[in-house]
């Protein structure tokens, strides 16, 4: 009997371990930065297993993950981000917030998460956790007080210096928790509400299209789930 119990319990063990293996699956992403920036050596940890992996010079990276598992991706100078994954996922997009100070930008830079130092130094932003949004009236007033070489002309478009139009208009896109809006959403957006707002001056700007030769605003709101 005793014999027969131990027989039962290995069992059960053995195919505890194959169910295990049988729902472990490889999951692919990438890490970026403003969107469109690859970070390079970005750590990404999976919770299950603790395994380490390190993005490659695309932002690319492979893991294997159970059901439910979660990973939290980390580099200096930018904010943790902590990615649940739900069963259907085969791919993650990770775009991480780089920290609003200059020494950031030289921990991006000098660890050589971002190759091109030039592109990095064509952004700016600015989040709520290091500035108080209230103390604005209104967005006009936060990005001109707060964005060097930023201006808002007698329209209300904003216009990034050093940029030459490419179009009729010289007003910089605007994106609102990952839509296109247009100028006029600054007029009932109140900066209260307003969790970061990232300025895109350079070539980096063109995944938006052709409006994106003017620069881009991209503002996420307190309400936003990214």
């Amino acid at each position: 009997m005793k014999i027969q119990h131990s027989f039962f319990t290995l069992l059960i063990v053995v195919l505890s371990v194959f169910s295990s293996f049988a729902q472990e699956k490889m999951i692919t992403g990438i890490v970026t930065t403003f969107d469109s920036i690859p970070l390079i050596g970005a750590d990404v940890k999976v919770q299950s297993s603790k395994e380490v992996v390190k993005t490659d010079t695309l932002g690319r990276f492979m893991v294997k993950v159970v059901p439910d598992d979660k990973l939290k991706v980390t580099a200096k100078g930018f904010y943790n981000q902590n990615v649940k994954l739900e069963e259907k996922i085969k791919m993650v997009l990770v775009n991480l917030k780089l920290k609003p100070t200059e020494k950031s930008k030289e921990y991006a830079i000098g660890y050589g998460y971002v190759k091109d130092a030039d592109r990095l130094n064509a952004l700016a932003q600015l989040t709520n956790d290091n500035v108080n949004f209230s103390q604005y009236s209104n967005m006009y007033d936060l990005i001109r007080g707060r964005f060097a070489g930023v201006v808002v002309d007698s329209s209300g478009d904003i216009i990034i210096r050093g940029i030459s139009s490419i179009n009729l208009s010289s007003g910089a896109l605007i994106i609102v928790d990952g839509v296109q809006q247009d100028k006029g959403v600054l007029q009932t957006l109140a900066p209260v509400d307003v969790k970061s707002i990232d300025i895109i001056k350079d070539g980096s700007a063109a995944i938006y299209g052709s409006r994106g030769g003017n620069g881009v605003v991209i503002i996420q709101t307190k309400g936003s789930s990214n």
